[in-house]
């Protein structure tokens, strides 16, 4: 028998799902093609669904025909873009995630101060570079703890630091405090600006490790945050890996393992996790239970073109 413990919560975030349902609701009302820049969510599956249903993915503007209606995804665009938008007259709807707008206007409200900005974030992420690209400031990036003491700043005394979304307070509490220690007059956004999704799976799969023999994570390999929770596996000392979907299990892996706990990014869907658990029942019986967990009942609101729909 093997013992199945469901991570609560897991999979989708209320940010994922607006953008999705504003992809869906856009299609509705405006017919397809819908133009996205960039994935609306780190989710091959769910990229690939609203593909087939009439969304066309591209990775600039300048990919998208005259007049098309376009779609920023969840992880938000430098201004750039939205001011490219605006000269090649493109009707715009903005998925941004309401929690990455939020530091984006922080991160404006420090560059009213005249302050230089450090963003604690991974390089290359697209949350990242649209922050960056909408705050009107110096902005210094730190990857690491690491990073913190080659940082050259024009003024010590005039700093701030803002965070991906996708970082929890566990991610982000050692390089906060080396920042502290460094620059003793920085000032930041209070802790309870982190993204509730990121901390509330992360605490879970912390939990989780403590119950079983090893750890499966639904989420794309892209995902900044499906990543994360399997870091956190291995850091506590069970094998934990990465997948896709059930085709990627691999029975090798279940050789004398007695319990298996399953959780999902916040971008991945609820059908892909049952997906897996279906899948499990290839290396025998399966007992499934949930963990006790933080019930998400957070939902943001959407654009107002789109309430209608």
């Amino acid at each position: 028998m093997l013992r199945v413990v469901l991570a609560q919560p897991r999979g989708f975030c209320a940010g994922v799902e607006r953008a999705i349902e504003i992809v869906e609701r856009a299609l509705k009302k405006y017919g397809p093609p819908i133009y996205v820049r960039h994935e609306i969510v780190h989710n091959r599956h769910v990229v690939e669904d609203l593909r087939t249903r009439g969304a066309v993915f591209v990775d600039e503007l300048d990919e998208i025909p005259p007049g098309a209606m376009t779609v920023f995804s969840a992880h938000g665009v430098a201004k750039r873009v939205e001011e490219m938008a605006a000269e090649r007259g493109l009707p715009v709807i903005d998925a941004t995630c309401p929690l990455v707008a939020k530091v984006h206007n922080e991160g404006r409200r420090y560059a009213r101060q005249d302050r230089e900005i450090v963003l604690v974030g991974h390089a290359g992420h697209a949350e990242v570079e649209g922050t960056i690209g909408q705050v009107p400031a110096k902005v210094h990036l730190v990857q690491t703890v690491d990073d913190v003491p080659t940082l050259q700043v024009a003024d010590p005394d005039k700093l701030a630091y803002i965070t991906q979304t996708t970082l929890s307070v566990d991610d982000t509490r050692g390089i906060i405090a080396a920042l502290k220690d460094r620059f003793p007059t920085i000032v930041g956004p209070d802790v309870r600006d982190i993204c509730y999704a990121t901390q509330n799976r992360q605490t879970a799969v912390r939990e989780l490790a403590g119950l079983v023999d090893l750890i499966l994570v639904v989420g794309s390999r892209n995902s900044s945050n499906s990543n994360r929770l399997r870091e956190i596996g291995e850091e506590l000392g069970k094998p934990a890996y990465l997948i896709d979907d059930a085709e990627a299990l691999r029975a090798e892996w279940f050789e004398g393992i007695g319990s298996v706990g399953v959780t999902a990014g916040a971008s991945a869907p609820e059908l892909l996790v049952r997906g897996v658990v279906e899948g499990l029942r290839q290396f025998g019986d399966v007992e499934i239970s949930t963990m006790s967990g933080v019930a998400e009942d957070v939902q943001f609101r959407l654009p107002l073109q789109l309430a209608d729909v």
